[in-house]
C-alpha cells in the first residue's frame, strides 16, 4: 500500500476521502469474492431469463458506472444494453422500456436507499415485470432486500460523501458479473489485481499531487470513448464535487466539435486512451497540444508521442474490458489534491449529501 496514507498531516482536510482512495484495493477483494460466491445463482438467472435487453440504472456516480457496464454487457454478451438515469426511468418509462423481449434491470446504488432508484425499480416492475439485480454496498438496504439477486460489497462502504472506494468496488463487481455470464467465465486473479492497483497508487501518487496543486490549471477536460466515456464522466465528477473546479467529460473525437475552443495554456486534458481507436485519439491530442493544452494520458502501454506531457502506464496485462478499474485511484487523487489547492474539504463537499432522498 502507498506510504502516502501515513504522511498526511493530522489536521489536513479530507482525510477520510484520502484514506478511502488509498485503501480501495482492499474492497476489490470483497467485490470479486461476492461474485464468486453467487456465480451459480447469477448463471441460473441469466440462462433461465434468456434476456434480450439489459437496462443499467443509477444516479450520479452510479449512473456513470452504468455507462461503463452497459456497453460491456452488449460487447461481451451480445444483448441490447442501455444505461439510464434512474430519474428518467421513473418519469419517462414509456420512452425507455423495451416493448418486446425479456428485460433484466440492474440497479446500482452505493447506499441502496436512493429514492429515485427505488422508485424507478417500482415503475419498472409495474410496467415490465422483469427481474432486478442490485449492485451496492449495504446488505440491509431496501434495494438489496427487494432485489431478485444482490451483489453487495460491504468493504466498499465509506464515511465520505464523494464516492471513491465504493465506486471502484461496485465497478469491479459489475465487471466480474459480465465475466461470469460470458460462458461461465473465469474471474481475474484477485491478488495480482490488487497488487497492480497498489503499485499504480505508489508510482503515480506524486504525479497526482503535482498536477492537482498546479495553480496554472483553470480548466479540466476528461476524454474517453466506448466504455471509457462513463469513466471520463465519473472522474470529471470527482474533480467537480471535491474541488469545485471547471471540469467536463467528452467523447474523445467529439471534443473537436466545439469544446476544443475552450482549450488554452491553463487547460489540463486527461485522455483515457484506447487501443481500438488510438490513432484517432492521438490526433485529437495533438490538436489540443497545439492550442496550448497540457496533456495527461492513461494507457496500457507507454505511448511515444510529443503531444503527451505526462502519462500513467497501467501495464495491467488485462484486456480492455477488465482494466477499467485501474483508471480510478490516480484520477481520484487528482481531484483530491485540486480540492486542497482550492481551499475545499473533500470530506464535506459543497451542497452535497451522501444520499439523495426525495
Amino acid at each position: 500500500m502507498s506510504t502516502y496514507s501515513s504522511n498526511a498531516p493530522i489536521n489536513q482536510p479530507g482525510l477520510h476521502t484520502l484514506q478511502e482512495i488509498l485503501t480501495q484495493t482492499e474492497a476489490w477483494r470483497g467485490a470479486l469474492r461476492v461474485v464468486q460466491e453467487k456465480q451459480a445463482a447469477l448463471l441460473q438467472l441469466w440462462r433461465e431469463g434468456a434476456f434480450s435487453d439489459v437496462l443499467v440504472t443509477g444516479c450520479g456516480s452510479t449512473y456513470y458506472l452504468s455507462l461503463i457496464l452497459a456497453p460491456l454487457f452488449q460487447s461481451q454478451l451480445g444483448v441490447r444494453a442501455r444505461a439510464l438515469p434512474a430519474s428518467e426511468l421513473l418519469l419517462y418509462p414509456e420512452t425507455l422500456l423495451p416493448t418486446t423481449g425479456r428485460t433484466l434491470l440492474i440497479a446500482v446504488s452505493r447506499s441502496g436507499t436512493t429514492s429515485e432508484t427505488i422508485q424507478a425499480v417500482r415503475v419498472y416492475r409495474e410496467r415490465n415485470g422483469g427481474p432486478m439485480l442490485h449492485i451496492g454496498c449495504y446488505p440491509e438496504a431496501e434495494l438489496a432486500q427487494i432485489a431478485d439477486l444482490a451483489l453487495v460489497v460491504p468493504e466498499g462502504r465509506e464515511e465520505s460523501v464523494v464516492q471513491t472506494r465504493s465506486f471502484s468496488a461496485m465497478l469491479l463487481a459489475g465487471q466480474a458479473l459480465v465475466a461470469t455470464l460470458q460462458d461461465g467465465g473465469t474471474l481475474p486473479a484477485t491478488q495480482p489485481l490488487i497488487e497492480r492497483g497498489e503499485q499504480l497508487i505508489a508510482s503515480y501518487h506524486e504525479l497526482a499531487r503535482h498536477l492537482g496543486h498546479n495553480p496554472e490549471f483553470g480548466r479540466f477536460y476528461f476524454l474517453g470513448s466506448g466504455l471509457r466515456y462513463g469513466m471520463a464522466c465519473e472522474v470529471s465528477l470527482k474533480m467537480k464535487e471535491m474541488s469545485l473546479s471547471f471540469s467536463e467529460p467528452f467523447h474523445c473525437m467529439e471534443f473537436r466539435h466545439g469544446p476544443m475552443s475552450m482549450v488554452n495554456e491553463h487547460t489540463l486534458v486527461v485522455c483515457l486512451l484506447s487501443e481500438q481507436a488510438r490513432e484517432y485519439e492521438l490526433a485529437v491530442l495533438r490538436d489540443l497540444k497545439a492550442l496550448g493544452g497540457h496533456i495527461l494520458v492513461l494507457s496500457e502501454q507507454k505511448v511515444n508521442d510529443p503531444a503527451i506531457d505526462e502519462q500513467i502506464i497501467l501495464a495491467s496485462g488485462l484486456p480492455e474490458s477488465q482494466r477499467t478499474v485501474f483508471y480510478l485511484p490516480i484520477l481520484q487523487l487528482l481531484g483530491y489534491y485540486r480540492a486542497l489547492t482550492n481551499g475545499q474539504d473533500p470530506d464535506h463537499p459543497h451542497n452535497l449529501t451522501a444520499v439523495v432522498v426525495l
